[in-house]
């Protein structure tokens, strides 16, 4: 069974899009599907062992240490009874343009990347939680929430572009929200607002800023409020504060670290 799943992920590996990196022309390496099919193997048994019906994932596909960051790129994990199949439902830049879709898609795939550190870290939020996403996902209603115009640095109080944990971000806001329905990005931005969420402040000069927007189709500042971007200060949804956020809202939720060697 892991030799046929190992095959499929090789076959499937030309078709693989990437969360905020560009698409290069090099073929998958089999100590890379090995890895990648380790990881997934590793997490599927969290998650089964969890007795989760839905949870964050994120992966470390990016070195982002010189920002203080571990993890690059977060989506939802599902399933809908419990002998189904893990779905990871996530956000995901095309090749480095300047837009995005959302990808249902098993866990080999999620992992099939030449990933910087070959890492993953679940959180599993509270039962009541758990349901309230499920409903949004069994409904579909995660998708309008999606906006295709991308940016990496998306602002994450604006709506003219979003990035990938940003949208993870907004559908838990989705679900989260009790007392309020949530349909559209600016009511779930209105949403985090109150609740508290902080994103992660980077800091990035105008010569950085510049040499990005000129070389990246996928990195915009023009959605940052001004007095922020002239003052060297970009923030963001990194998957970092989306855990900081959730762990601080649910304290019941369950952090589980998974590394394949």
């Amino acid at each position: 069974m892991k030799r046929l799943i190992l095959c499929l992920i090789v076959a499937i590996a030309a078709t693989q899009a990437h969360a905020g990196r560009p698409c290069e022309d090099r073929p998958v390496t089999p100590e890379i599907a090995n890895h990648a099919l380790n990881l997934a193997l590793k997490t599927r048994e969290e998650l089964d062992r969890s007795g989760a019906s839905v949870a964050l994932i994120a992966r470390a596909g990016q070195d982002l240490t010189k920002w203080g960051l571990h993890y690059s790129h977060m989506g939802l994990v599902w399933r809908d009874h419990p002998k189904g199949t893990w779905t990871v439902v996530h956000e995901l830049n095309q090749c480095g343009t300047a837009t995005s879709e959302i990808y249902d898609e098993g866990l080999g795939n999620f992992f099939l990347d030449d990933l910087w550190r070959m890492e993953a870290v679940i959180v599993v939020p509270s039962p009541e939680m758990q349901q309230r996403l499920t409903a949004v996902l069994a409904a579909g209603k995660h998708v309008p929430l999606h906006q295709s115009s991308y940016s990496m640095v998306a602002y994450p109080f604006a709506t003219r572009y979003q990035n990938s944990n940003q949208w993870t971000l907004e559908v838990l806001a989705m679900a989260g929200a009790r007392d309020v329905a949530i349909d559209s990005r600016e009511q779930a931005q209105g949403w985090l607002k109150m609740a508290g969420y902080q994103p992660t402040e980077l800091k990035l000069d105008a010569l950085t800023r510049l040499g990005a927007r000129m070389t990246r189709a996928n990195v915009a500042f023009d959605d940052h409020p001004n007095e922020l971007r002239y003052s060297d200060r970009i923030r963001t949804v990194t998957v970092d504060s989306v855990l900081r956020f959730v762990e601080r809202r649910e304290p019941g939720a369950r952090r589980i670290e998974v590394a394949a060697r």
